[in-house]
């Protein structure tokens, strides 16, 4: 298995941020996958290496890649040790990150050997909050052919509610509790101004009414951070998507962090079948 890290600069404070890229180096062109990870995440979180060795092993060229503002460095890709640059984090951002990576690929720098990649084929996908991310990438940039959304966020309008907001409006920060490293993360009231200045370009459900290229959407039915029906909706959104629903899968479909397994949790597993043979 091949592993190129690639550096990358997001439009948004110069920012620099990783990605990543698994493959099986045999000159054959391939379809490429660019990974979104969801809120609170990064890409090497749970078991996303096992995962992205899996998508190199069925004939892919695999890129997952942490957003410029998720609040880990360069230097500490594991650990959320920038909590400012969290804070100042929003979905346009992500967007743009998307969109560096994306132009990165059809550049004369990209650090990946052209024979090794299909760029007629460049699908995205995403985890929770990267699900919705990858959702709207697709149907803004016409380079991306299929889609995929793993327990996706399906409206980004519905955070918090009226009261909350307003505490937010009045504090300018507020602070999500992070179990798993018990800290305290910052979320700047400027993600809701981002969100409400470029709405358009932020809804979900008219992006997936509006898809005009295969969308597979994969949820867990026992999932307690994103409701099961929210991939029933956009289901009734738009009945040309395809949904698949685990039975008895939670968010993360059994993964957690860290990951000291081999192999993948049984629900991943599906779920990475599922998506293979969907892109495939």
């Amino acid at each position: 298995m091949e592993k190129i890290d690639i550096t990358l600069t997001s439009k948004h404070n110069n920012r620099k941020f990783m990605a990543d890229v698994r493959y099986i180096k045999d000159g054959n062109p391939k379809p490429v996958i660019i990974f979104n990870h969801g809120f609170k995440g990064f890409k090497d979180w749970g078991p996303f290496n096992i995962v992205a060795d899996k998508f190199g092993e069925a004939g892919f060229m695999f890129i997952k890649m942490n957003f410029s503002h998720n609040g880990v460095t360069l230097d500490q890709p594991n650990e959320f040790s920038d909590l400012e640059a969290f804070a100042k984090n929003n979905f346009c951002i992500e967007l743009d990150d998307c969109g560096v990576l994306i132009d990165n690929l059809f550049s004369s720098s990209c650090v990946i050997p052209g024979e090794e990649m299909d760029l007629n084929k460049v699908f995205i996908m995403g985890h929770s909050r990267g699900g919705a991310a990858a959702i709207l990438k697709a149907t803004e940039d016409r380079r991306i052919k299929k889609v995929v959304s793993w327990a996706a966020v399906n409206n980004l309008a519905s955070w918090h509610s009226k009261e909350e907001l307003e505490y937010w409006k009045r504090k300018g920060r507020i602070y999500i509790h992070n179990a798993r490293t018990n800290q305290e993360m910052p979320l700047d009231y400027q993600l809701v101004e981002n969100f409400v200045e470029n709405s358009n370009r932020l809804q979900v459900p008219d992006a997936v009414k509006s898809m005009q290229i295969p969308m597979l959407a994969i949820h867990g039915s026992d999932d307690p951070t994103v409701s099961v029906e929210a991939v029933k909706q956009m289901k009734s959104w738009n009945s040309g998507i395809n949904i698949e629903i685990i039975e008895g899968a939670d968010h993360t479909f059994g993964g957690g962090h860290p990951y000291t397994g081999i192999v993948l949790p049984k629900d991943l597993e599906r779920v990475v079948e599922l998506t293979v043979d969907f892109f495939s």
